[in-house]
């Protein structure tokens, strides 16, 4: 069936959930058995390391850009197009919002896509603190924090009315970004031979930034013979947290790629778990680990909603399109989960999740 006659027969509302719900199929089954992490990377990255956790983490956000970047030579998207890109970014937003995110995934203990995948393989703390960072995340959408928000993203915006394309910018060919993600993706493999990572771990680690090339791919091709206009996306999981929280309380609530995208990792996760028999319940460890935790989800929604994204959104999917203020976010986030790292050392803050 083709792309047409699918949106005649369901409508493209629930043709955009369909398709959130396949990348993110393909994401939690993918992040759930490579062990995505970028808090875990940080960690290792701040403890002198450059284990399996950067390997892993170099290798998806490499082959993101590989897979997107392609995409984009053979005209199967566009990122100019992309929301991200075609909108004002915010700089400072970026940068103070990233540190945030960064300190608060380190003490969470996981991002806001990892909790979301630890929370369908039974692990209790993640489904609180998962949450938590919806709620928070909303409440700085469109409630209590959101003026708060607008006073630090409206201090350095970026010119044009546009956000920076970074290949743009530097005065490169588009073929530039496509070689720079092989050039890491080679760098991730030495790193990744070295750490002795098994060949199923690595094909599992590529294909959660195969997803991101999915979603991509998916709602740009949906964006091209649609009546009503479609917003461009991929992975994220700030803005799609909160829009999942408000599905359920809103009576007119309405179908999008976001709805289809969370219970979609969610699924994955839990399927990849079961499979491989790794589903167990697990709480919190004590009442430290409970309040770090907390505030550490807390941190993350308010950061990634006021950084643009969260450690997928702005540092995989948003990375491989070259957004400007999504490079400058990521870069915040290794800086503020490092640093938060280093603080916690002493406390013999553990690496997995």
């Amino acid at each position: 069936m083709d792309l047409v006659a699918l949106i005649d027969r369901i409508g493209e509302a629930p043709t955009a959930a369909l398709f959130g719900l396949i990348t993110g199929l393909i994401f939690g089954i993918a992040a759930q058995r490579s062990r995505f992490c970028l808090r875990a990377a940080t960690v290792e990255f701040a403890r002198g390391a450059l284990g399996d956790k950067v390997a892993v983490w170099l290798l998806t956000f490499s082959t993101a850009v590989v897979w997107v970047q392609a995409a984009q030579l053979l005209g199967l998207m566009e990122s100019a197009d992309a929301r991200m890109m075609a909108v004002p970014g915010s700089w400072s937003g970026a940068i103070v919002g990233g540190l945030m995110f960064g300190a608060g995934m380190v003490m969470a203990r996981g991002c806001s896509g990892r909790l979301l995948v630890l929370a369908a393989t039974g692990n209790l703390r993640s489904v609180v603190s998962g949450l938590i960072f919806a709620v928070v995340a909303q409440m700085t959408l469109s409630g209590v924090l959101s003026p708060v928000r607008d006073n630090i993203a409206t201090l350095w915006i970026t010119e044009g009315g546009r956000n920076v394309d970074l290949l743009a910018a530097a005065g490169v060919p588009q073929a530039a970004g496509l070689v720079l993600g092989l050039m890491t993706a080679v760098l991730a493999l030495i790193l990744s031979r070295r750490n002795r990572i098994s060949l199923s771990r690595l094909f599992f680690a590529s294909g959660v930034g195969f997803a991101v090339a999915v979603g991509w791919v998916l709602t740009y091709a949906l964006s091209q013979v649609a009546f009503d206009p479609v917003q461009i996306e991929s992975a994220t999981f700030t803005g799609p947290s909160a829009n999942m929280l408000m599905f359920f309380l809103e009576p007119n609530a309405v179908l999008e790629f976001d709805i289809g995208l969370v219970p979609g990792v969610f699924i994955g996760a839990f399927l990849a778990a079961a499979v491989s028999g790794e589903l167990k319940f697990q709480g919190f460890e004590g009442p430290t680990t409970m309040r770090r935790a907390m505030i550490g989800a807390a941190l993350m929604g308010f950061g990634g909603m006021l950084a643009g994204g969260c450690a997928i959104g702005a540092g995989v999917t948003g990375g491989s399109i070259f957004v400007g203020t999504a490079w400058a976010a990521l870069t915040a986030m290794w800086a503020g989960g490092m640093a938060t790292a280093w603080l916690l050392e002493g406390q013999k803050q553990p690496i997995a999740a």
